[in-house]
């Protein structure tokens, strides 16, 4: 990464973290006041003013005051009209300079129209789940492109012969630093992104697990009719595959006969490692021919697949775009969130009553899906809504709502491609770390070997890992609603002791790493 890169990144890390801005913020309290004052004030005598000579363009103006700004302040008779521009402000917690001549003026893009770019976008402004999307998939400096390196710890962890779990992660962390000392030792950097999966951990167990679940499945449904039609989305290095198949071939060699493994990447760079490791991997010799990589978005995907077929998505979801939302305190009316950037490549948020299609259809597909009982971020009761008001400087909006707009699509496509799909995915419910909001992400870099955590999304594209929780019970919902189908969901625990054989991965002591750990991951499958 080069020298202005890296400032550029320090510079957003030390903006945005709680730890670095906290003495800032305590220095530009006083003048924050001091401003609320001075914006009542005039707000009051441009009320008075414009009473008598803006009558005439007071329809017109009603359609763009509320656009892109939220309302600060309480009572009087502002906080009862939220059409009244001069009460509403640029979202900050701390006033910011006013940006919204460059947000009438800046072009609207999306991460579609970015991803032949090769620099990062300035002057624009994109919706939430475009600014998330670009940072993480697009190809030319998205995380996914080029920053993510997966730890692969060598041999198996021969788990009966570990004294207990503490052994495990000891000899873990040993073998994670000597891997990337290995890496060093070739191209030396402070920034890389390593991270691990289940599946490299606890290979090739926990692959075989899957194996025989899908067997079991596919005999119990569409076998001997069918092939066995494996689709798998965001393979990684390849690992759980290689695991599948080496699992099937050895076990039922009748079903691997039938069996055809296809990957979609979005990542050309993993897809590349997919296909070496399949090449190079003298276990997956063999494989070969049954093996399809398809080095493309998922969400691009036109082709329809009548067959019975299942899809994998292990630790997906999580990496899937989201909107942002804020809602009215008053109307309980949604807002959604716009991101602009500037000419420095600073970051602007704003929210507008006017939600995109895809947004608004979220919130049809969930109120029926849900029968309207879903999570909100502000209070529902009487009491609470009185509780709110009694703070010092309510605003008038809710926190954030981090909604997986991007989900919806992905069940979208599976509904439409492959109608005769059964899914098995496998995510984290619940995420450590997490920045404010509902269903908000845990947002993270890596910087010489070490996590650095942030308090907001928005941040230099390509060098951060922004990491969402699922909502299972209400994404549960939506998948059946959009695809007709039914679905059971298990902790992950639940799942492996399942299809696990257990005795593989526990130690002496009796504790099992494969059970006790990823406690906060949930797995939902086609029933």
């Amino acid at each position: 990464m080069d020298s202005p890169a890296v400032t550029h990144l320090f510079r957003q890390l030390f903006r945005h973290h709680p730890a670095c801005q906290s003495r800032r913020n305590l220095a530009t309290l006083a003048t924050a006041l001091r401003n609320v004052r001075r914006q009542r004030l005039q707000a009051q005598e441009l009320q008075q003013h414009y009473q008598h000579c803006r009558a005439p363009r007071q329809q017109h103006q009603q359609q763009q005051q509320h656009r892109n700004y939220v309302a600060r302040g309480r009572g009087g008779e502002s906080s009862k009209n939220p059409h009244n521009e001069s009460n509403w402000q640029q979202r900050s917690e701390v006033f910011q300079e006013d940006m919204s001549k460059e947000f009438e003026s800046y072009p609207l893009v999306t991460a579609d129209e970015l991803r032949s770019r090769k620099e990062r976008p300035r002057r624009v402004k994109m919706l939430m789940r475009d600014f998330i999307e670009d940072s993480l998939y697009n190809p030319n400096y998205g995380y996914f492109s080029k920053q993510v390196v997966i730890f692969s710890p060598g041999e198996p962890f021969n788990f009966p012969s570990l004294h207990d779990e503490i052994d495990f992660q000891t000899i873990l962390s040993k073998r994670y630093v000597e891997f990337e000392d290995a890496l060093d030792a070739v191209s030396p950097t402070d920034t890389r992104q390593l991270w691990y999966t289940p599946t490299e951990l606890f290979r090739p167990y926990y692959g075989e697990a899957i194996a025989r679940y899908l067997i079991a499945n596919y005999k119990l449904t569409t076998y001997p009719y069918h092939d066995l039609i494996i689709y798998e989305m965001g393979a990684g290095r390849g690992t759980l595959m290689l695991n599948i198949l080496d699992y099937i071939r050895d076990v039922d060699p009748a079903v691997y006969a039938r069996t055809q493994y296809k990957i979609i990447e979005i990542s050309t760079q993993l897809a590349t490692i997919q296909n070496n490791h399949l090449l190079k991997n003298s276990h997956a010799r063999g494989h070969a021919q049954k093996v399809e990589i398809i080095n493309q978005s998922i969400f691009d995907w036109k082709t329809k697949v009548p067959s019975p077929c299942f899809f994998l998505a292990f630790e997906v979801f999580d990496n899937f775009a989201h909107d942002v939302v804020r809602y009215d305190m008053a109307t309980e009316a949604p807002l959604q969130g716009t991101v602009l950037i500037d000419g420095k490549g600073d970051y602007y948020e704003f929210y507008s009553r006017n939600l995109d299609p895809v947004t608004a259809r979220f919130f049809r597909v969930r109120d029926v899906a849900t029968d309207g009982r879903y999570k909100v971020p502000y209070p529902t009761s009487r009491f609470g809504k009185w509780l709110s008001q009694q703070r010092p400087l309510p605003g008038n909006l809710s926190e954030q709502e981090y909604i997986p707009t991007r989900l919806m699509q992905f069940f979208d496509v599976l509904g439409k491609y492959f109608p005769a799909h059964r899914l098995l995915t496998s995510d984290f419910h619940w995420l450590p770390g997490a920045i404010k909001g509902l269903n908000a992400p845990i947002v993270q870099t890596r910087y010489q070997r070490r996590p650095v955590p942030v308090s907001t999304p928005l941040v230099h594209q390509g060098y951060f890992d922004i990491m969402f929780p699922t909502d299972f019970q209400t994404s549960e919902a939506m998948y059946q609603a959009i695809t007709g189908k039914l679905t059971r969901s298990l902790s992950h625990e639940e799942f492996m002791r399942r299809w696990a054989y257990l005795e593989e991965t526990e130690t002496k002591s009796g504790e099992n790493p494969l059970l006790t750990w990823y406690k906060n991951a949930t797995v939902m499958f086609t029933v």
